[in-house]
């Protein structure tokens, strides 16, 4: 039986990631994945998968949220189309063959990768240094071979990538607002092949609770997407009238919170 308790958990959830992404311009899943472990640990799903399912749904969710942000950075020619075929074709296939490797790690593993991570890039938001334009864009080969990298890694920790696309296209000498925009376009690909790949990799698996797509859960799926995507534009429209800056370095003692826990279900 369904319990209702795990909705309202994951509206909360949902609603609070999608409200950070807005505000802070990061992507919910480095604080929805220790969450989801949490949630799943309490509902005694299998030990194993639980980081699994976490990452997986958490990275699925991105298919629904990356819609709107994308069609809205789209709509004033921000995107950089050029680069996000070829990154996302990368991406997506990156993507695909992480999750079937992920699949095949054990979930202690997993979990102390998200939190090597995520404390870095806790780190990184407090020292709050940018990087500097130093090359041009690669061509079409390194921009496949780029993406496919950045889909591998969103595979392990559950995100869209836009915490490498976006550094590594500034670096690349493409404009700030192009690179976030061509970022959020990197998502839809990444969490198809995601979506795809822990569909694929979590199969044959017996014990997943009722409502599952390999190691995706449906049921959180749907309610983190609904209560994200409703959110998202309320953290965007906020961030206009606070002290951003100071927010991402509070929300990255956060961070370091949650690369705690998870180092906890890996040790």
């Amino acid at each position: 039986m369904f319990d209702p308790w795990i909705v309202l958990e994951l509206a909360a959830l949902g609603a609070g990631t999608g409200f950070l992404a807005g505000l802070l311009g990061i992507g919910g899943g480095m604080t929805m994945v220790p969450f989801l472990t949490m949630i799943f640990t309490a509902r005694q799903f299998p030990d194993d998968a639980i980081v699994k399912m976490a990452i997986a749904t958490s990275l699925t969710t991105i298919l629904f949220t990356s819609v709107s942000s994308v069609w809205a950075h789209y709509k004033r020619g921000a995107v950089r189309t050029d680069l996000l075929k070829y990154m996302g074709l990368g991406g997506f296939l990156g993507t695909f063959v992480g999750a079937n490797f992920a699949g095949a790690l054990k979930g202690s593993v997993l979990a102390a990768i998200f939190a090597v991570f995520v404390g870095y890039s806790a780190w990184q938001m407090i020292k709050g240094k940018k990087p500097k334009a130093g090359r041009s864009v690669p061509g079409t080969m390194g921009q496949t071979a780029v993406g496919g990298a950045i889909g591998f890694l969103s595979s392990l920790l559950g995100a869209g990538g836009g915490f490498i696309t976006v550094p590594f296209l500034t670096w690349c000498n493409v404009q700030m607002h192009q690179a976030v925009a061509t970022s959020a376009g990197m998502g839809f690909p990444i969490a198809a092949g995601g979506l795809i790949g822990y569909a694929v990799s979590g199969a044959a698996l017996e014990g997943l609770p009722t409502g599952s797509l390999g190691y995706i859960y449906l049921p959180a799926l749907l309610i983190l997407a609904v209560g994200s995507v409703v959110t998202a534009p309320l953290g965007a429209k906020v961030a206009h009238a606070m002290d951003v800056a100071r927010l991402k370095k509070v929300f990255a003692y956060l961070l370091f919170g949650l690369a705690g826990y998870m180092l906890t279900r890996a040790f």
